[in-house]
């Protein structure tokens, strides 16, 4: 039995939860008309807020540029639609704490009108470096969920010299079917999306792993992936989290990446489908990333599917699109595994948001948590071979050092742990807290150890100024002496000349 077929049959980690995909993943892909006004988040991507560069009733074209990303890893931020910039504040934050950040308001003018693109007709005529450039100033990041910029990727796998390029399109997360939909109905720029992320990072081959519950997705790329040898359509078994980053390198690579090691250092480097299409968008066309396909499903929803939205539109407006069945009892952006509880729908949709979902009263229940009985269920299903009972037991005696013995760092919050809990215990919220915690010490010890830094330096500069005030008040004094003493001897010179010349025979 080869090593690939060890696992398949074989596997040791992850659960298998009800899919609730379909009927949502059969329907036809649904364009959502723009609505009136946009809500453009600042920081919709791993690294510094992009800076606004529009002002207040400023019109825009589609695509244009409205802040610019900061830093070494940012991203950009485009204009979805034509319209004017009517403001530039506040909006709800896609976060469970309900809190606002900064956002650029674009109030369309329905007519759609795009910037003068810049289309590439042979991409891979262009250096690696002209095409990571292109990618970031398209505002392109991981579309999967992590929101990593793209072109920082790129710049890293070329630098480490990765062989392999995984396309991430395993889609674990029940209910969500947007990489599905964007697999069975633009296969083709999936595939070349997928060719010149190889191009820019000098991989020789693609592996794109899809669970075996998407057949008729896996089709449509073998036909798309045909004439390329280079890309290969990999079916992996429908359990989650195979959608894992590491998870799936290990199950189509056997290569395993150390604890605190990036893929990239084991030659992989790994992309999402829909990430890869908008690379494609990107290059061969020229267009920024400003509208994703979000999966719309739940209890709640009159209607589930897949509708390609502008980024920006609020959820309620999504949700008003598709219809709902009564008042969602519960909000998620996102998976149910590892997903954003939302507090309300006045939340707009950003890059990394692949799906909305609205539960009913039934799927919303959260049952009453008891004590653990130690029964080991969350060890055996940890993807990641860690000990989350022992984790949870010092974290809930405030014991986070402990739990971060037991390798607290390494858990991904995938939530299969609870899921697999008899007990229902809420494991991933005692670890997120861990995390949370500990997040904020290292913080506060920086900014103690910067605040020390600061005094020892005052300290050294006073110590220093007091040296130098100290040798210069000694410089002072040994000069005044030293004027003195040369005035005396004058006097003294004086004096005696004027005896000798005095005592003179005249």
């Amino acid at each position: 039995m080869g090593f690939l077929d060890r696992i398949f049959r074989e596997p040791r980690w992850g659960v298998h939860p009800d899919d609730h995909k379909r009927p949502a993943a059969d329907a036809p892909l649904r364009i959502l008309p723009p609505p009136a006004r946009l809500y453009l988040p600042l920081h919709q991507h791993v690294g510094g807020a992009a800076r606004p560069v529009v002002l207040v009733g400023q019109k825009v074209l589609k695509g244009e540029l409205l802040a610019a990303a900061q830093g070494n890893i940012s991203a950009p931020i485009h204009a979805p639609v034509s319209g004017v910039v009517s403001a530039i504040g506040e909006v709800t934050a896609p976060h469970a704490s309900g809190l606002s950040f900064a956002a650029i308001t674009v109030e369309s003018d329905f007519e759609g009108r795009w910037i003068d693109t810049d289309p590439v007709a042979d991409p891979f005529a262009l250096a690696p470096e002209e095409i990571a450039r292109r990618t970031a100033l398209a505002g392109v990041v991981g579309l999967g969920g992590a929101t990593f910029p793209a072109a920082v990727k790129f710049a890293l796998g070329k630098r480490l010299a990765v062989s392999t390029l995984i396309v991430n399109g395993g889609e674990c997360e029940p209910y969500l079917s947007s990489d599905d939909r964007i697999m069975r109905d633009s296969a083709d720029q999936v595939v070349d999306g997928a060719r010149i992320v190889m191009h820019a990072i000098g991989a020789r081959e693609a592996l794109v792993g899809i669970e075996d519950n998407k057949p008729e997705a896996i089709a449509a790329m073998r036909i798309a992936a045909a004439a390329y040898p280079e890309v290969k359509i990999c079916p992996v078994p429908a359990r989650y989290p195979m959608g894992s980053d590491k998870q799936l390198i290990q199950t189509l690579t056997g290569k395993e990446v150390p604890a605190d090691a990036r893929a990239a250092e084991v030659g992989v480097l790994v992309h999402n489908v829909s990430t890869c299409a908008a690379v494609h968008k990107a290059i061969r066309l020229g267009q920024p990333l400003v509208e994703r396909i979000v999966t719309i499903n739940g209890g709640a929803v009159a209607h589930p599917g897949n509708i390609f939205a502008p980024l920006g539109t609020l959820v309620d407006e999504l949700l008003a699109f598709t219809g709902l069945l009564a008042p969602p009892a519960r909000l998620i952006l996102g998976g149910p595994m590892m997903g954003t509880p939302l507090l309300h729908g006045k939340v707009p949709l950003v890059k990394g948001a692949s799906g909305i979902l609205a539960f009913s009263a039934q799927e919303a229940v959260i049952p009453e948590a008891g004590p653990c009985i130690r029964c080991g269920n969350c060890t055996r299903a940890c993807p990641m071979g860690l000990l989350p009972l022992e984790m949870a037991a010092r974290i809930r005696v405030g014991e986070l050092d402990g739990a971060v013995d037991f390798m607290l760092s390494d858990c991904i919050s995938c939530g299969c742990c609870a899921y697999v809990c008899p007990s229902h215990i809420p494991l991933v919220q005692y670890f997120s807290h861990a995390k949370g915690e500990l997040a904020g010490r290292e913080r506060a010890k920086l900014r103690s150890d910067a605040a020390k830094r600061l005094i020892d330096a005052r300290v050294v500069r006073l110590e220093r100024e007091a040296r130098e005030k100290s040798a210069a008040a000694a410089r002072r004094k040994a000069e005044r002496a030293a004027a003195k003493a040369k005035a005396e001897a004058e006097a003294v010179n004086a004096t005696a000349a004027t005896t000798t010349a005095e005592g003179e025979p005249a």
